[in-house]
């Protein structure tokens, strides 16, 4: 699967006209951004501090991110990785963006309309009942899909 450089290069491409810090995880991506701070890897210690000192995350609709995000009560956008450009093998991302955004606990958009996402994005209205709560959630809604895709109903 290829590397979410999409995002990456769309976030890169926003942050040279905003006033606020941008900071990025690009992991294994090629393109290596001109106008924000980036790192590939860091401890969990460290990508938490940064969760903590952000004022809105935008990220991939991955599971441990959404629940990062969600933890320290943060805005949330989501750019799901779609299997048309080869970034997953299926679109589980897509329907995980969409549950949350119709619990109200993201907004997700396509990379073109990030910018506007920035301006829009409030914090979360899930209320976490701690993280294993919210772990059983996303287990049943993403066991869910599987049975679906498996034609169970």
């Amino acid at each position: 699967m290829r590397a979410f450089e999409r995002l990456v290069r769309g976030m890169d491409r926003i942050a040279g006209g905003l006033s606020e810090r941008v900071v990025m995880q690009i992991g294994s991506t090629d393109y290596e951004p001109k106008n924000c701070d980036y790192f590939r890897f860091m401890s969990r210690g460290e990508i938490e501090a940064l969760y903590a000192s952000a004022r809105v995350v935008v990220c991939h609709a991955g599971s441990g991110s959404i629940l990062t995000a969600l933890e320290h009560k943060k805005p949330l956008v989501l750019v799901p990785r779609l299997r048309q450009y080869g970034e997953v093998f299926d679109d589980h991302q897509l329907e995980l963006a969409r549950e949350c955004r119709n619990r109200g606990t993201a907004v997700v958009y396509d990379i073109d309309e990030i910018e506007s996402a920035l301006g829009i994005a409030v914090p979360n209205a899930i209320e976490l009942k701690g993280r294993e709560s919210l772990i059983g959630r996303l287990k049943e809604y993403l066991d869910r899909l599987d049975g679906e895709s498996k034609g169970d109903s």
